[in-house]
């Protein structure tokens, strides 16, 4: 019997393959295991360390969400930058700390009184909240009961006198105001009798006057001024110029909609505190017990005065709707501050 050759009993794969075989086998679970453990290592939390104080990106992402937003390409600095303020904020707790700053009385009070705030502040928020939003009906009642603000609006120039003087004098001014054929014979006069005065001139749409002056301002034509008294004088403001600007119903829609959700909260809020003062025993004490003070929950007035045409009166105005709608560049022309200066002397 012819035995087979020892050649043919070999496997048939030489060995410099098999050994390149099992050292790609090796390498590759190598691999998969690195990968499978980058997978699994799960992301830092931590922006920051301050000493042995972690800053995290939940502290970080909170801080971002109360500051202005910022375009796209500016947010990677703007982050840093809170970033940076949270960093020396917390170097500086670390300071007060080993000083005992956190124990001293009048900073024990703010921390108690800026919690109660904050506690106090997300109640009325949590009420508010359910506050219903107003039907297209109330947006369309509401646009039309109001035409000097939107059918009717109008853009005014308007110039304005702050003048001092005694109650008597101010009858005698309006009948001067009233007598003047111009509002520059008004400003001569006071020139003219040494009376201080200090004048102003801004542009306001309509949605930008208080609004219980906007009906008022409707009915006034150009060159028409109105005079108010006012503790320590008078204030006297000139139309000199105005230009219609309507707008529509699909415009104010927006503004509309959340000037009267925002009343509805406020309405909400209030009859929701007037029930819990109601429920509870409420004595005052002391110097407080002479005499019943008036109720805190009485209506907020809708307007506020005219304080002065300065540029920030827009932003004392809270109670119009605020209309997305630029003001036209030609919308009303009023003479420049240099032509106030020289020709009406309002820098007395």
């Amino acid at each position: 019997m012819t035995m087979p050759s020892p050649s043919r009993s070999r496997p048939l794969r030489p060995r410099g393959a098999a050994r390149a075989l099992a050292i790609a086998l090796v390498a590759s679970v190598a691999l998969l295991a690195g990968c499978n453990k980058n997978e699994e290592k799960p992301a830092t939390q931590v922006v920051a360390k301050v000493g042995k104080v972690e800053i995290t990106v939940h502290q970080l992402n909170d801080s971002i969400r109360k500051v202005p937003p910022v375009p796209a390409e500016q947010a990677a600095s703007a982050n840093r930058a809170v970033l940076e303020r949270l960093i020396d904020q917390e170097v500086t707790l670390q300071k007060a700390a080993d000083q005992k700053l956190d124990r001293e009385s009048r900073v024990v009070q703010d921390i108690e009184a800026a919690r109660r705030e904050i506690i106090s502040r997300a109640y009325l928020d949590k009420i508010g909240a359910g506050t219903p939003k107003p039907i297209p009906a109330e947006v369309a009642a509401y646009y039309e009961g109001h035409p000097a603000l939107f059918k009717e609006r109008r853009v005014y120039s308007l110039q304005e006198v702050v003048i001092e003087g005694a109650p008597e004098q101010v009858e005698s001014l309006k009948k001067t105001l009233a007598s003047s054929k111009t509002f520059v014979d008004f400003v001569n006069y006071l020139k003219a009798n040494n009376i201080r005065f200090a004048g102003n001139e801004a542009v306001r749409a309509a949605e930008q006057l208080p609004l219980a002056s906007i009906d008022q301002f409707a009915k006034m034509k150009d060159g028409q001024a109105i005079l108010n008294a006012r503790p320590g004088g008078a204030q006297v403001i000139n139309l000199a110029a105005s230009r219609p600007q309507p707008v529509s119903l699909q415009q104010a829609t927006p503004a509309i909609e959340q000037f009267l959700l925002n009343e509805r909260k406020r309405k909400l809020i209030a009859d929701d505190l007037q029930a819990l003062r109601s429920s509870i025993p409420i004595v005052y004490m002391g110097d407080f017990a002479a005499s019943a003070p008036p109720s805190p929950l009485a209506s907020v007035p809708e307007a506020l005065p005219i304080k002065t045409l300065s540029p920030t009166l827009g932003a004392e105005i809270t109670a119009t709707p605020q209309v997305d709608v630029p003001i036209e560049s030609n919308a009303a022309s009023a003479p420049t501050a240099s032509t106030i200066d020289s020709g009406m002397g309002f820098k007395k």
